[in-house]
Order: structure tokens, then C-alpha cells, then sequence
């Protein structure tokens, strides 16, 4: 079998940058099953309110649901378990004092294939408020009248 070169992005977790400032961004393999493989295969995964968490030493992605491959029969797991990450352990413990110190958290952003691998971008977030939430919907939607209008006034000038 070939080995596909590039990146390939299974599905993106668009509620983390809605309720979270992401500050750093960090790669991490997972430990899967070969069903759970052929459902990301499929796209069958849903990154919403999921996150990771430092376990003794090792890191855990928890709440991520990756359905069931149909033709799995008995080889389907839990599409809710936790899985393990795979990161190295000066990089988890570096993550784990950041955390506990300054009050962030680990949320996963994105779920791709990177040469036929499946990894998941980590981020350590900051939590919004919701006056900051209102804040950026208020700066898209100004920027949406903005464009809309330029468009407009191109249209009839142009």
C-alpha cells in the first residue's frame, strides 16, 4: 500500500475557537483501533466538547465520539472512550505545569491524516467570556457590512 504524502483534515473543532483564545498549537498522534481508523477514514468523528487531560504522565483526549464503522461488527469499541495521546514526555510535562500554573486548558482544534497517520492539533486555550464572544460576532458582522458594501459600490463604479 502507498503511503498518501500531505495533510488531509478529518474535522475541525469550530466551538474551541468560538469559546476559547487559542495561544499555542501542538501536534499529538493518538492511540486508535483499526474500526476507528476506517470511521476517520469516513469522516466520522465530532470533536465538540471534548478536551485533553495530563493522567499520570500520559495525555488524554476525552469526550471525542468516533461512530462506529459499520461493517466493525464485534471489533467496534466505546465511540466515546478515552483515548491516549502521543506526545514526548518533556512536551507533556511542559504542558501539564502550563495548565496547572496559569489556569489554560487543552482543547483538540483539529483531527487530520498526515501521511497516512492520524494526528490531532492540540491547543492551549484561554476561556472567553461572553462579553468577548459578543465582541468578535459584532467585529465579523462589521467587517461582513463593510465587504458587502465595497462590493456594491464596485459593482456601480466599476
Amino acid at each position: 500500500m502507498a503511503i498518501k504524502k500531505g495533510i488531509k483534515i478529518i474535522a475541525e473543532n469550530r466551538k474551541a475557537y468560538h469559546d476559547y483564545y487559542i495561544d499555542e498549537r501542538y501536534e499529538a498522534g493518538v492511540a486508535l483501533s483499526g474500526t476507528e481508523v476506517k470511521s476517520l477514514r469516513a469522516g466520522k468523528v465530532n470533536l465538540k466538547d471534548s478536551y485533553v487531560q495530563v493522567k499520570d504522565g500520559e495525555m488524554w483526549l476525552i469526550g471525542v465520539h468516533i461512530s462506529p464503522y459499520e461493517n466493525g461488527n464485534r471489533f467496534n469499541l466505546d465511540p466515546e472512550r478515552n483515548r491516549k495521546l502521543l506526545m514526548h514526555k518533556k512536551e507533556i510535562i511542559r504542558l501539564y505545569s502550563t495548565v496547572k500554573q496559569d489556569g489554560l486548558t487543552l482543547v483538540p482544534t483539529k483531527c487530520y491524516f498526515k501521511d497516512s497517520k492520524v494526528k490531532f492539533e492540540i491547543g492551549l486555550a484561554r476561556g472567553k467570556k461572553d462579553y468577548d464572544k459578543r465582541e468578535v460576532l459584532a467585529k465579523k458582522q462589521a467587517n461582513r457590512d463593510i465587504d458587502r458594501a465595497m462590493k456594491n459600490v464596485k459593482k456601480y463604479n466599476g
